[in-house]
């Protein structure tokens, strides 16, 4: 029996499903564990790989920007002055881009892509409960540090992207059983939602999700409600989150410092969240005026800010360097000018047009790249390891259930004929 199943691709493909499940599961836990199931996932992919039906994936405009972006950022190495270590290890936050093809490939031909979603979702629901927990007994944190407030593994930038995508992505599936009048499911449903919103305003969030969360919601509305339905939810949207603000003093605090943030940077200089990123944009944009075309070249972003950083010295904004300008625009517009701004476009205007249409996986795509677009704004997430991550799965799952859903309707259309 073993052997059989050794020898049978609908085996090997249940695996690389298995394999593939618990690479998203872990993801909001462990980055380790993430990487080990996706390595196990795609090797479970080799033996009955259809070569040249994969290939021919591959010519695709949704799988071939994300390659070219890789092979741009490996290009690029050759016109860069940074260190060839420096330059190799820039290459590594586009890497993961290469997985993107496998998993529309797959989950064009796996049944089991819904199951992916539900895995996250899970994974995400159990990481609140966790969070919560700390929040109470932070002994029980796995950070050495302690310092931040409700997190028990990862930080809280990636944890609220985890908590508002779920949140959001919850609103499609909610809408349909009250169509549907399943009462029941659909509250639980709400109270799933309602639970992340709840711990983002009284443990902890980041502001980018803070920015993000009503842009998403109001894509959710433009797409799925009518003019009546969106007044209610709206009217409803900004009564909780004015009684989330009565409430939570945390919420609070956390919108506030925008302000003494920015006030601290324009008129001391100080080395304040906000006051760094504006340092970081207003430094890149001049990188970027340096190199307009091909940009400075891969790993050259440290470098850059070196030769331009002010002497060291306390609470300086223009003392501080980096190798990531905190804007997934400007760190490709640095490195590889506006080819590489037109490739990054490119893929996501491309993965926007995949998910056309309604239905639960046209909604996940969508709203996965809608959270990335955004969230870009504030830092370079298609390179960032988790947020990446999720960009990756989020979209080669979803568009690969997509690609499959139109290639049976299309099938079912020609029989009739």
């Amino acid at each position: 029996m073993l052997w059989r199943r050794f020898r049978s691709p609908a085996a090997w493909c249940e695996t690389a499903d298995l394999f593939a499940i618990l690479t998203v599961a872990s993801l909001p836990w462990s980055t380790s564990l993430t990487a080990i199931f996706n390595a196990l996932f795609l090797v479970c992919m080799v033996p009955f790989l259809d070569v040249r039906a994969f290939l021919q994936s591959l010519k695709r405009p949704i799988a071939a920007a994300p390659i070219a972006l890789v092979l741009l950022a490996l290009v690029g190495t050759l016109w860069s002055d940074a260190a060839w270590g420096a330059r190799l290890y820039a290459v590594n936050p586009t890497a993961k881009l290469l997985v993107l093809p496998v998993f529309l490939y797959h989950f064009e031909r796996s049944p089991r892509g819904h199951w992916m979603f539900i895995a996250f979702l899970v994974s995400c629901a159990l990481l609140s409960v966790m969070s919560w927990l700390v929040a109470f007994y932070p002994n029980l944190t796995l950070k050495p540090d302690h310092l931040e407030r409700g997190i028990f593994v990862k930080n809280y930038i990636d944890q609220s992207q985890e908590f508002a995508l779920c949140a959001v992505a919850l609103a499609y599936p909610i809408v349909m059983l009250l169509h549907e009048k399943r009462y029941w499911f659909a509250g639980l449903l709400i109270a799933l939602a309602l639970s992340f919103f709840v711990n983002m305003a009284f443990v902890v969030v980041s502001r980018t999700a803070l920015v993000t969360i009503p842009i998403m919601f109001g894509v959710f509305a433009l797409l799925h409600l009518k003019w009546r339905s969106m007044a209610i939810v709206v009217a409803a949207l900004l009564a909780g989150a004015l009684l989330a603000w009565q409430a939570s003093s945390h919420l609070r605090q956390t919108a506030e410092r925008f302000t003494s943030e920015y006030t601290g940077y324009v008129e001391r200089g100080e080395a304040t969240s906000l006051g760094l990123r504006l340092e970081f944009w207003r430094k890149s944009l001049g990188f970027f005026a340096e190199a307009p075309i091909v940009g400075h070249g891969t790993g050259s972003t440290r470098g850059l800010f070196e030769k331009v950083a002010t002497p060291k010295g306390r609470y300086q904004a223009s003392a501080e360097v980096i190798g990531n300008p905190h804007n997934q625009t400007l760190n490709v517009a640095v490195q590889w000018g506006v080819i590489g701004i037109g490739v990054l476009y490119a893929i996501w205007i491309l993965h926007l047009l995949l998910f056309r249409g309604d239905g639960l996986a046209n909604w996940i795509g969508f709203l996965v790249v809608v959270q990335n677009v955004f969230t870009s704004l504030f830092n370079s997430h298609l390179f960032d390891f988790h947020e990446g991550w999720m960009y990756v799965i989020g979209v080669g799952v979803a568009g690969g259930m997509v690609i499959r859903a139109r290639r049976a309707e299309a099938e079912a259309g020609e029989a009739d004929s």
